[in-house]
């Protein structure tokens, strides 16, 4: 900050002062003000100087005097400062007419006032010649020695400054905690963000494993009627195609309970996902307990594997290798190609989007998937830490 935006700036921030107070700060500043009013009243009328007509003068200095402050604080609050000098103007000629005529409490109490206020308010330049009109005039009015006009003016203008940094101190603090909340609602709204595209995966790759599973047992029995194969292999295909069903909506099941947190067991389900396919299947080290991301990203890239080589190379050996090693958990699925005769059925079927999604969600984890033709076949690697 430059000197010049020292001297000029407003203090509390570049925004206008708008703070929500406390109860218990209301009804401070609701008894200082009404015990205040009261010092003035009392020694203003205490000594019975006014009587009649006479009383009109002064109950006008105060009211406007009240008026005047109360302007005052609206335009500090709405940064105007020339209409706020021009109400500090009004407030220091009511000063010097109610010390000519006699009210010197009411006098001295808005010099006093006005250049705390000035100080804590208004930029520090304007502030602090503010401050220094309303000092001055008191000191001319009260008669006191020189060392005592020194010392209030001095106590009056440390306790403004006082006041004015303990100002911009909540304000930088009421500042710092409005970043604070709109952080945590973006953390929010991120997190919310993270998880409906988590449930999103996850109903995704379920349902596409299962219902392109059906397809295919569909498919083929569709094949078999249009070359006229016996009712008892049709048969085998439909029944087929029913207990994908049935096990999709297990995983349907096993997915949201994933989703809840729970450990899912890894081994026994790439097993037996394993045996339906008629896969061989085999485990590297110690099976363990996965978390819940990297056990879903194993099973799910272990579905949509064994799916692509039913699809795909249908009659071909696909190898399975399971492998739990430090830190990581490693899938490795490999088939060879169809054998001579073999029809891929629904070869060319899918969207295309399930090689993409299991690299997506490998690359999520912080893992790696790799997919590729090796061998004379092709082969699916998935390697997540954990």
């Amino acid at each position: 900050m430059s000197t010049l935006e020292r001297w000029t700036r407003w203090p509390a921030g570049d925004a206008p002062i708008r703070e929500r107070s406390s109860r218990a700060r209301l009804v401070l500043s609701f008894f200082g003000r009404g015990a205040m009013l009261a010092a003035v009243l009392f020694g203003t009328f205490a000594e019975q100087r006014y009587s009649g007509w006479r009383l009109l003068p002064p109950i006008f200095w105060i009211a406007g005097s009240a008026a005047l402050f109360t302007g005052w604080f609206f335009n500090c609050r709405a940064q105007r400062l020339w209409p706020a000098l021009g109400c500090a103007a009004g407030l220091l000629v009511f000063s010097a007419l109610a010390h000519e005529g006699g009210a010197d409490t009411l006098a001295s109490v808005i010099w006093c006032g006005l250049a705390v206020l000035a100080v804590i308010r208004l930029p520090l330049g304007a502030g602090l010649l503010t401050a220094g009109a309303a000092l001055g005039s008191y000191g001319l009015s009260s008669g006191d020695s020189m060392l005592m006009m020194l010392a209030v003016a001095g106590g009056l203008g440390l306790l403004g400054y006082l006041l004015r940094l303990d100002s911009q101190a909540r304000a930088a603090q009421r500042a710092l905690l409005a970043q604070e909340r709109a952080a945590q609602v973006a953390q929010a709204e991120s997190a919310a963000l993270a998880e409906r595209t988590r449930i999103a995966r996850e109903i995704h790759d379920v349902l596409a494993h299962s219902l392109s599973a059906q397809l295919v047992h569909l498919e083929a029995a569709r094949l078999m009627l249009d070359a006229g194969a016996e009712r008892a292999e049709i048969r085998e295909r439909v029944v087929a195609a029913r207990r994908m069903a049935q096990d999709g909506l297990a995983e349907t099941r096993q997915a949201l309970s994933a989703l809840r947190g729970d450990f899912a067991p890894v081994t026994e389900f790439v097993a037996g996902l394993a045996a339906q396919s008629g896969a061989e299947l085999a485990v590297d080290g110690v099976p363990r307990p996965l978390p819940a991301e990297a056990g879903l990203a194993v099973r799910r890239v272990a579905q949509e594997a064994l799916t692509n080589a039913r699809k795909h190379a249908p009659g071909g050996r696909v190898d399975v290798r399971l492998g739990y090693l430090d830190g990581a958990v490693e899938l490795r699925v490999h088939n060879s190609r169809a054998p001579r005769g073999g029809h891929p059925v629904l070869g060319d079927s899918g969207s295309g989007y399930g090689l993409l999604g299991m690299r997506e969600r490998a690359e999520l984890l912080g893992g790696e998937l790799l997919a590729g033709p090796e061998e004379g076949g092709w082969r699916v690697l998935l390697r997540v830490p954990t």
